[in-house]
């Protein structure tokens, strides 16, 4: 009896959240979290709520200029070491919407595990932007190369992080920041002061500023003085950049 080759595993984008403009001008790529090793396929009901919020609210805020935001569906749950399995698939995902969409600039925002896909991706031609919360990054030992930042340069990158997270280290997305900021000045870091992993203690200040940045990044628009004053501040003013109880983008 033969035997029947095993599927091999796509990548996909789900659909697109709220509704579809007519014209798209601008996408984001939500990248949820994953683990540092997995074989497993993930679940995509979990992945898709670990970053439904933030994508419903730019859904909401993008609507007018035409933004289509979608999640992206992994191969696999895990980073797996050299094989990078979520940046590849982040990679892939970009190059799907310049597919369906023309040459339209996308905003890669990752949450952990994902948050390191987008910076690690960042690098591809139609990104322009990149938001990463409480991004999962390595110890830096000095065993292995550190985390590259040079495919940053010519983004808009935004890193926020709690600093009483348990789960992925504040003080190394710091690191990697510092770094990326010698490359590219477009770069700054927000802490969000005893906030754990999920960024929940201030949900609604998290959201606004992502909102703020991304449609500053994908159409043009002012964003609020906190970040343009993150983006301007020498090292290491601009990467601890507190993020303010009440924080919201109408405030300019």
């Amino acid at each position: 009896m033969a035997h029947q080759a095993t599927p091999v595993r796509r990548a996909r984008l789900g659909r697109a959240l709220g509704p579809r403009p007519t014209a798209v001008s601008g996408a984001v790529l939500l990248l949820p979290g994953g683990d540092e090793v997995s074989g497993r396929r993930p679940s995509p009901l979990l992945a898709t709520a670990s970053v439904r919020a933030v994508g419903r609210r730019l859904a909401r805020a993008g609507r007018v200029e035409g933004l289509a935001v979608h999640v992206v569906h992994y191969r696999y749950r895990g980073w797996n070491g050299g094989e990078a399995h979520l940046a590849q698939d982040a990679t892939w995902a970009a190059e799907e919407i310049v597919r369906r969409y023309g040459d339209v600039p996308v905003c890669l925002a990752g949450l952990g595990m994902g948050g390191r896909a987008g910076l690690r991706a960042g690098g591809h031609e139609a990104v322009n932007s990149v938001l990463a919360l409480a991004p999962w990054l390595p110890e830096e030992d000095g065993a292995a190369p550190p985390e590259p930042v040079k495919q940053l340069v010519g983004r808009q990158v935004l890193i926020v992080h709690g600093t009483h997270d348990g789960r992925t280290d504040p003080e190394l997305s710091f690191r990697l920041a510092a770094r990326a900021k010698k490359a590219n000045r477009d770069v700054c870091r927000f802490e969000v002061h005893t906030d754990g992993h999920g960024l929940h203690q201030y949900r609604d200040e998290v959201l606004a500023l992502a909102e703020d940045f991304v449609m500053g990044a994908l159409f043009g628009r002012v964003v609020s003085r906190p970040v343009r004053d993150a983006f301007a501040a020498p090292p290491p003013l601009g990467l601890r950049m507190p993020l303010a109880s009440g924080f919201s983008p109408s405030r300019r």
